[in-house]
């Protein structure tokens, strides 16, 4: 009886792996949380709290504008005076993915609300427990802090890096694209899926400038069959299967919303 166990046992552990892993879910495109062509500095420590957390400095930074490193929804807009992260802000980025600013001197943004890359979210102070002015930013992923990617490289850790933003750049990272329905206009949807609510159209032949991409509804279209679904503006996705892009599947170069 107990050979049986153990064969028993033995097959499922077989089986479970066997069982692939699931996909994991692709994090957006992260930038600098500041203006375009703004150098500031970074700092890690693994002392920090949390640890992959970089405080950003520059001179004279007090007052300076923080914007959103990728797009997503401001879902935390919280003021906890005097203690911890003092006024801070959290952007929701989706599949797990959100962002923290710290430490602001002020807000710019409100929950709920959608906001793109060059948003600005709100201005560094020394709010909390600073004992400066700086800006206290975090990557985190199902909660869990992860070390910081800026345009999918690694930030350094552990020092003192000089970082150059190319957030909100004119044209920077986007895609462009011809859309075609063979006649009708095209519904643009407020998220990336059929099941999001109408909130306008878009004429067949009309170009489009493709800020991010993401995965959505699949949807038959004139290019086939697609799951991506490109942002068009704020709050603005169009399914991809309508869309020319000169690409099969993302487009290279442009970020993951």
């Amino acid at each position: 009886m107990r050979k049986r166990w153990f064969s028993l046992a033995a097959v499922a552990a077989v089986l479970v792996a066997l069982v692939p892993a699931a996909p994991a879910m692709a994090a957006p495109t992260f930038k600098v949380p500041f203006p375009c062509n703004q150098s500031w500095s970074g700092q890690t420590r693994s002392d920090h709290s949390p640890a992959y957390a970089i405080d950003f400095n520059r001179t004279d930074d007090l007052g300076d504008p923080v914007v959103a490193s990728a797009p997503g929804t401001v879902d935390r807009v919280t003021d906890l005076g005097g203690t911890s992260y003092g006024k801070y802000v959290r952007i929701d980025h989706g599949n797990g993915y959100t962002t923290y600013y710290a430490h602001l001197s002020s807000f710019n943004v409100s929950v709920g609300q959608t906001v793109g890359y060059g948003r600005v979210i709100g201005y560094v102070g020394s709010t909390g427990g600073s004992t400066g002015p700086h800006l206290h930013y975090e990557q985190r992923l199902n909660g869990n802090d992860i070390q910081a990617r800026f345009n999918g490289a690694l930030a350094l850790y552990w020092g003192t890096k000089t970082y150059t933003s190319d957030n909100g750049c004119s044209g920077a990272n986007t895609g462009a694209g011809t859309v075609n329905t063979a006649g009708a206009a095209l519904t643009v949807r407020s998220g990336p899926g059929t099941g999001y609510s109408a909130v306008g159209s878009v004429a067949d032949g009309a170009g489009v400038t493709i800020y991010c991409q993401t995965s959505g509804t699949t949807v038959t279209g004139t290019y086939g069959t697609s799951s991506i679904w490109d942002r068009i503006g704020s709050g603005r996705f169009i399914s991809d299967a309508y869309v020319y892009t000169g690409y099969d599947g993302y487009i290279p170069g442009v970020p993951r919303c």
